[in-house]
């Protein structure tokens, strides 16, 4: 079972638009939707689902709106949520910016999505790309001879228009990894994981096939190929597109792909994975009177591999002020807000050790509340390289009229949600000639 109604509410809790799929809820529910938010929000038990009576609210916020689906019924709630970004998605596509204003503007073809995003309470045609074909922002006069049903929406290939030519036939393979690490002060590797995705920008006339080959460890068992490295791919996922059929049969990435960029798959794998940029820091508080941070990053990667656009994010007390900074390259500034030193790096070779010092003035009179001790985070980007060793064996390319097409693949890794190390404490560093 799915939803029942959506609706789309401002921050008072007003509904600015809705629609009723089945007619099996009170639409008149909804206004307990924010009373109940409100009580569970200052009881500190907010929760993605709120019940009143039998009916159920699923809800998402974004922006300064309240995205909330109703049911009554024990429904798929992954589902549902699945489907409220997916209209977040296909709203930021329509309108670039999805807040209160875009839906008051836009009220006739925010209905109209509404329509043929879900049917009867299930999700159908859930493509920007193929909604962009019969509902436009534009006004346009009706012509009854030309009027008809896109194929994309009837056709076993709802993802792809017919008829589609270029000049010339390509198509770009992104394989991206996200690595997420958490080393403790020991410098121990506490989580690691690799997450990653595949994705494409297809520029091919017609109606093509087109088969992906990966250094998949379980297709080269079925297959009895052992050589080379493999990796092993979990928690896979795959744009309608694929043929889910033949991978569960023979592990083959077949599949029809949408003109222009998609997401093909995501993946993940559990892996030890040590930090590709190792941090060592030691911070020294002196009591009423200053605080020093000093900060050694080294690159742990590949000397022929350069890491793009590193952040290191130190944190810093909440009443520090007065800050000075020394770095053996890059820049780093203060940012109070978030009470933190970025430190930027463009360009971070394999192999390379930099340093960083920072000095902040405290007040003479103590701040009594206790802080926590967030830890350092790093962000960056390392393009022609991935962690997992995942590689494209071969991507062929089938279309009957028989044309040659140019398959281009690039890898890129870079830091995930969660790439940080605790403080550590260095005692080397004090020798360092970088002094404030």
């Amino acid at each position: 079972m799915s939803a029942s109604a959506i609706f789309v509410l401002d921050l008072k809790g007003k509904v600015l638009i809705c629609r009723n799929y089945k007619g099996d809820v009170d639409m008149a529910e909804i206004d307990h939707f924010m009373n109940l938010l409100m009580q569970h929000e200052e009881e500190g038990l907010l929760s993605p689902v709120l019940s009143h009576g039998n009916v159920h609210f699923m809800w998402i916020k974004h922006s300064n709106l309240y995205l909330v689906a109703t049911t009554n019924k024990n429904s798929n709630a992954s589902l549902i949520y699945s489907f409220l970004y997916k209209i977040v998605e296909v709203f930021t596509e329509y309108f670039k910016e999805l807040e209160e204003e875009s839906i008051q503007d836009n009220f006739v073809v925010v209905y109209e999505l509404l329509d043929e995003l879900m049917d009867f309470g299930f999700p159908q045609t859930t493509d920007s790309k193929i909604l962009q074909e019969y509902i436009t922002q534009e006004g346009a006069k009706l012509e009854v001879a030309k009027s008809k049903v896109p194929t994309t929406v009837t056709n076993a290939v709802s993802w792809r228009s017919e008829g589609i030519k270029y000049k010339k036939n390509e198509v770009f393979i992104d394989v991206i990894e996200s690595i997420n690490v958490l080393v403790n002060a020991n410098g121990s590797v506490m989580s690691s994981d690799i997450v990653g995705s595949i994705k494409l920008k297809t520029m091919l006339s017609g109606m093509p096939e087109l088969r992906l080959g990966l250094n998949d460890r379980v297709l080269f068992a079925l297959t009895g190929r052992d050589k080379g490295k493999t990796v092993v791919m979990e928690d896979v996922k795959f744009h309608q597109c694929v043929r889910l059929s033949r991978f569960e049969s023979d592990r083959t990435i077949s599949f029809i792909p949408p003109d222009g960029e998609s997401e093909l798959m995501s993946y993940r794998i559990n892996t030890h994975v040590k930090p590709l940029i190792w941090i060592e820091s030691v911070i020294e508080k002196f009591s009423h009177s200053r605080v020093e941070i000093m900060v050694k990053a080294k690159g742990q990667f590949k000397k022929q591999s350069v890491a793009n656009n590193v952040e290191v994010r130190v944190p810093v007390p909440s009443d520090a002020d007065s800050p000075k900074f020394k770095t053996s390259t890059g820049s780093a500034k203060y940012v109070p807000e978030k009470n933190l030193v970025v430190w930027t790096i463009k360009s971070f070779p394999g192999g390379k050790e930099f340093l960083m010092r920072a000095h902040f003035g405290l007040p003479s009179v103590e701040n009594d509340e206790a802080e926590g001790k967030p830890p350092i985070t790093v962000k960056f980007e390392i393009p022609y390289f991935t962690v997992s060793g995942i590689q494209v064996r071969y991507m062929k390319i089938i279309e009957k009229s028989g044309y040659q097409a140019l398959p281009w693949v690039r890898y890129i890794t870079q830091s995930g949600g969660r790439v940080a190390t605790l403080l550590i404490v260095f005692s080397n560093i004090r020798n360092s000639s970088l002094p404030i």
